[in-house]
């Protein structure tokens, strides 16, 4: 190997991890105790007679226990789109400033997709737990006694590699009629 390939090499190594550091999502600020989660995702929506969607990024969550706020942003870590879920609302503001509200996080989905998406349970299942009030169907536990597998609200929830936090993975998929929905989660260790 040349001298000139191996300048090139270590370049290209160097932008990577320059890159890979930029794309690290922030932390969003707050008062008060909440649970933080930092970490990527990856989706995968296969619509029925639509072409398939896939996207990743990353993504910032606070949750102080009323209100959630969740940022998505792209690989290079520029906010594409923030979703606040309050008592009585959930709005989605987007990177170009157009917003959309709902009552609830699950009928902001329906608005936005086309499509009934229950997602409310996610406030639960990052923490490695199944939604109240909800029924819970196929649980298992892992090694430890926590929650590894269960299926709810038409989604099989899979939850593994914990930390004190929480699963820092979270799998969910749905087949519904009206196609097939990925969607995976993985967190920083704090």
């Amino acid at each position: 190997m040349t001298l000139l390939r191996i300048g090139r090499l270590l370049a290209g190594v160097g932008l990577a991890l320059v890159l890979a550091a930029c794309a690290a999502p922030a932390r969003i600020g707050g008062q008060g105790p909440a649970f933080e989660r930092v970490g990527r995702f990856a989706v995968n929506l296969q619509p029925l007679a639509q072409p398939p969607y896939a996207a990743q990024g990353g993504f910032s969550w606070r949750d102080d226990g009323r209100s959630l706020r969740l940022d998505l942003s792209n690989p290079l870590g520029s906010v594409l789109a923030r979703i606040r879920v309050e008592p009585d609302a959930a709005v989605l503001e987007r990177a170009d400033g157009s917003r959309e509200s709902a009552p609830s996080p699950d009928a902001l989905l329906t608005q936005v997709w086309g499509h009934p998406m229950p997602v409310a349970g996610l406030r639960y299942w990052i923490r490695g737990q199944a939604a109240p009030g909800q029924a819970v169907g196929g649980a298992r536990q892992d090694e430890q006694g926590r929650l590894a597998a269960f299926q709810q609200e038409g989604w099989d929830v899979r939850l593994s590699d914990y930390d004190d936090q929480g699963p820092l993975r979270v799998r969910l998929s749905r087949q519904d009629d009206q196609g097939q929905w990925r969607l995976q989660l993985i967190m920083d260790r704090s």
